[in-house]
């Protein structure tokens, strides 16, 4: 029989914690925003930035839309607008 995942004052969470995060999640805000302006330096940053923003930010759907694709977009919109976020700060050089 397998153990109650509850036992113990397990809350059901504990298998989020495998140890240590991977080293880029240790990275400092500053180390990791310079990487990823780095990451995007140059035309071709500047292209794949562009082409990210057309095909998330730029999007529109119509009202007939499913939820799960709205959800799905809405995702998509969020990481994109993290990672220029993150593009700008280390150009920024904070």
């Amino acid at each position: 029989m397998a153990a109650d995942p509850m036992a113990a004052g397990d809350d059901g969470w504990a298998w989020f914690d495998r140890g240590e995060p991977p080293l880029v999640l240790q990275m400092a805000d500053r180390a990791l925003g310079e990487a990823f302006a780095r990451c995007f330096r140059g035309d071709d940053g500047d292209a794949v930035l562009a082409y990210l923003r057309a095909v998330t930010m730029e999007r529109a759907l119509g009202p007939g839309t499913p939820d799960a694709q709205l959800r799905h977009l809405e995702g998509q919109r969020q990481m994109v607008a993290h990672i220029l976020h993150l593009v700008e700060r280390g150009r920024a050089g904070g």
